[in-house]
């Protein structure tokens, strides 16, 4: 079977030579183009599945580009990548037939996920005979069957049929479940078989950045409206514009922000940041959340009204340990879709792998099933896998998990005996921290010694540590960190130590790597080889205190 063909376009050879090598190591069949018109000839020429076309070029720009490939009848799936020198350029581009768009910088995961969106549908068949006579069908039709869900369950039967009576509808969607139960891939089922699945579907991580991020990439923002604001931008709304919004993890956003999102629901109409004209905008929202909302709006963490605006569809998506006779059918699935890279000639586990899959509680969901059968197709050795779930111990995939690289792959070690002492130790008593004098009369917190009695130490009332009172550092940056939150009374079982230790260990790391940086998260992430958005989510998760945020001067 060919590879999938991607021709990359973009004026700047070091862009070239990463996506270029980025898309070949995932199989894609790479060739590339220096210039608009060299693009030109050779998606005259060739026969591409997808393009890459960089917005802002000499002699010739992506967006004239598109216009007369387009124009030509061209009708390959078009990614705009640019860091916009122009408000407009990401609207025009898909308004001009651009299946969607990608902000530079952008990730790895982000980039595959934009690919994969945009051939959901267009998977070339090619064959050297004539293809065999098939059925036509509408393109929602065809989004919908690329799109669907592979389940069996009576509730993801319930689910499905809902999803098929509102989508045609615009009114908003709430979707609940824990995470890696596929609210993404219903979100994404709603679109495909609405009206508007011609048009984009834009997907935002709410906790994937802090407040202020968070407002300018929904809702753009003016050139001037901030520091380093030094174009103007358009938010996700304006490129969801006729389409779908998806907002995944709603449970996660500002208080402040809820109140602007209300708005837009209500109006249909916003403000950039810095913005003095209103900006009006046609988009349906889908959110998404593994939270309790009712919970949180008791705990004032989420407002009613929007609650009860988003609440107008809920679909909720059982756990995998709920929904059992799932798990075989999904196997096989990731089994072809990762096996054709990693392995030959396998068409089925093992049993032994199938009777452990069926029994796995799958704390992950099904992401986690589809990491451990992409993990089973590289190592090609089950009893690997086999030891993982059999020693139970292994972290949940939506845990802070201990990777191999840091790089936020899917391949994790078990953590080191060292952390897995400590979580026990944390969670039989939180150990006794006390102050003590260290260089230059400066008091800073110093933990028990490994075998030293773990009787809690008297809370100071003034101290959010149980210690001193806050205290000026001569360097901010040495500032003790709190220790992470005791975990709930309880018995422990394995899995809980576990999970407790990897958390540890990478807590650990990512501390060392903000102190070595002098807290500069951007060089961090780099050095941890991941996204400085999944650093910044880490660090909220671990529970790490920027000490210029809280530290007096």
């Amino acid at each position: 079977m060919d590879r999938i063909a991607v021709l990359v376009v973009d004026d700047e050879e070091s862009v070239r030579t990463f996506l270029s090598e980025l898309l070949g190591s995932s199989g894609y069949q790479v060739r590339c183009a220096s210039s608009g018109t060299q693009a030109l000839e050779m998606l005259s020429g060739g026969s591409f599945d997808a393009v890459l076309l960089d917005v802002v070029m000499p002699e010739m720009s992506g967006l004239e580009v598109l216009r007369r490939y387009r124009s030509t009848g061209g009708t390959a799936p078009v990614i705009v990548l640019s860091a916009l020198s122009g408000a407009d350029d990401a609207v025009r581009a898909l308004k001009m037939g651009a299946s969607d768009y990608l902000a530079k910088p952008f990730g790895n995961d982000e980039l595959q996920d934009v690919l994969a969106r945009a051939m959901g549908t267009r998977v070339p068949e090619r064959q050297a005979t004539a293809p065999a006579p098939r059925v036509v069908m509408t393109p929602a039709e065809a989004a919908a069957e690329a799109r669907v869900l592979i389940s069996t369950s009576p509730a993801m039967r319930r689910a499905r049929a809902l999803v098929e009576r509102i989508a045609d509808t615009d009114v908003p969607v709430l979707l609940l479940g824990e995470s890696g139960t596929g609210k993404e891939v219903i979100a994404r089922e709603i679109h495909a078989r609405s009206q508007r699945h011609g048009r984009p579907f834009i997907k935002v991580n709410c906790a994937a950045l802090p407040g202020e991020l968070l407002e300018s990439e929904l809702f753009g923002h003016e050139r001037g409206a901030f520091t380093g604001a030094t174009a103007e931008k358009p938010g996700k709304f304006e490129l969801a514009d006729q389409g779908t919004i998806f907002l995944d993890e709603i449970g996660e956003m500002a208080i402040r922000l809820q109140a602007k999102l209300l708005q837009v629901l209500q109006d249909e109409e916003f403000f950039r940041v810095g913005g003095k004209k209103s900006v009006r905008v046609d988009s349906r929202v889908v959110v998404a959340t593994n939270r309790d909302l009712e919970k949180e709006i008791a705990l004032g963490n989420f407002r009613e009204d929007l609650y009860y605006r988003l609440n107008v569809v809920a679909i909720r998506l059982p756990p995998l340990r709920e929904r059992r006779e799932d798990v075989v059918p999904l196997t096989d699935h990731f089994l072809k879709k990762y096996g054709r890279g990693f392995m030959t000639n396998v068409s089925e586990l093992p049993s032994e792998v199938l009777h452990a899959f069926s029994d796995y509680e799958w704390p992950g969901n099904v992401r986690e099933l589809e990491n451990m059968v992409r993990r089973l197709c590289v190592l090609k050795d089950p009893t690997l896998v086999l030891d993982e779930i059999h020693a139970g111990g292994r972290a949940p995939a939506s845990a802070p998990s201990l990777p191999t690289s840091f790089g936020g792959g899917d391949d994790f070690m078990q953590p080191p005996a060292r952390h897995v002492d400590e979580a026990a130790r944390v969670f039989a008593a939180p150990p006794a921290v006390s102050p003590v004098t260290g260089p230059g009369g400066v008091q800073v917190l110093e933990m028990p010694a490994r075998g030293a009695s773990l009787t809690p130490a008297p809370v100071v009332e003034a101290s959010p540590f149980n210690a001193v009172a806050p205290q000026r550092y001569a360097n901010p940056f040495d500032a003790p960190q709190p220790p992470p939150p005791p975990p709930p009374a309880g018995e422990l079982s394995l899995k809980d130590i576990g999970k407790r230790a990897a958390m540890l260990a990478e807590r650990e790391a990512i501390l060392a790597m903000l102190q070595r940086t002098a807290w500069n998260k951007r060089r961090a992430a780099g050095k941890l080889r991941i996204s400085y958005k999944a650093l910044l989510y880490k660090i909220k998760e671990c529970g790490i205190i920027d000490p210029r945020a809280s530290a007096e001067f």
